[in-house]
């Protein structure tokens, strides 16, 4: 179980520490513990005292309290220092220090795939997302998506239509709902599945959280497939995010109409799907490698 006062620890220091929230996780890594250094995170350059300052011992039972108030709307906590912090996500670089997240996280997570693309999709690309997203839960994996309209909703849906659980990563906090119209799927999946946030559950959208959400919609996979994107979308920033995780992408054919997707293609651990088999096959041996390692 969670420690509530070394998770309280952390997000205060998040909030009041002048270093940015890779040092702080970084340096919290290092000690194994946020309790026994929060008071050098919060002032710098001050001895680290044996005991927390009345000052700060005041923020941390108010956050300690918070985070108690999250957990009694369902929201649930998972910092870089606690056992459900997703297992991928912990392999990759600059990882978010917290996450917060809906319904329940679960170890068959670790062989999650992300299935990516276009909100404005075509009726193609939304029977592909669903031909896809099928396939991987009637085999065993975890689909995870975005939450947005179009290839992700698909993607969502066909995973609940299968019976299975999938996993949807969102750019805002778990208080909102974007766009406003998933409000009813996002809660289906928590029921069944999880909803996870890297941020503040009060924080509404914004544009340069949506990258940061793919991000670590990247490090929760195994692999991301991109089935429709153009040039500017959000799956084109996830698969050059997978890459540089040294995740696996693969790459519908259909994609392969845009510049970027042909000069990713030509990357390391970049597979042009050939069909459903091929897919499998290529997933197979990853999950193996994982095994051996």
């Amino acid at each position: 179980m969670a420690d509530n006062l070394e998770q309280a620890a952390l997000l205060l220091a998040l909030r009041h520490s002048d270093r940015g929230w890779a040092a702080v996780t970084a340096a919290v890594e290092e000690a194994g513990s946020a309790l026994e250094i929060l008071d050098d995170l919060v002032a710098p350059g001050t001895p680290t005292l044996d005991h927390v300052d009345r000052d700060l011992d005041a923020g941390l039972r108010q956050t300690a309290d918070e985070i108690d108030s999250w957990l009694a709307e369902g929201i649930r906590v998972a910092t870089v220092l606690d056992q459900d912090y997703p297992v991928q996500l912990m392999l990759v670089h600059q990882r978010p220090p917290f996450l917060t997240y809906h319904g329940m996280l679960d170890a068959e997570d670790v062989t999650a795939v992300s299935v990516v693309g276009s909100r404005q999709a075509s009726a193609a690309g939304l029977r592909r997302a669903r031909a896809v997203a099928s396939i991987l839960a009637n085999n065993g994996f975890t689909v995870m998506s975005g939450l947005a309209a179009g290839i992700d909703t698909a993607a969502h849906r066909a995973a609940i239509d299968a019976g299975t659980r999938t996993v949807a990563v969102v750019g805002t906090g778990l208080r909102q709902c974007y766009p406003a119209e998933n409000r009813e799927l996002q809660n289906e999946i928590a029921r069944t599945g999880a909803v996870l946030s890297q941020f503040w559950p009060d924080a509404g959208p914004a544009k340069h959280q949506f990258p940061m959400r793919n991000a670590v919609m990247s490090g929760c996979s195994i692999a991301t497939v991109v089935v429709e994107a153009g040039e500017h979308s959000g799956a084109r920033i996830q698969a050059r995010i997978a890459v540089e995780h040294g995740r696996h992408v693969f790459l519908l054919p259909e994609v392969l109409v845009n510049e970027w997707a042909v000069d990713l293609a030509n990357r390391p651990n970049t597979t042009v799907l050939e069909g459903p088999e091929h897919l499998l096959r290529v997933l197979g041996e990853l999950t193996a490698e994982m095994v051996q390692v």
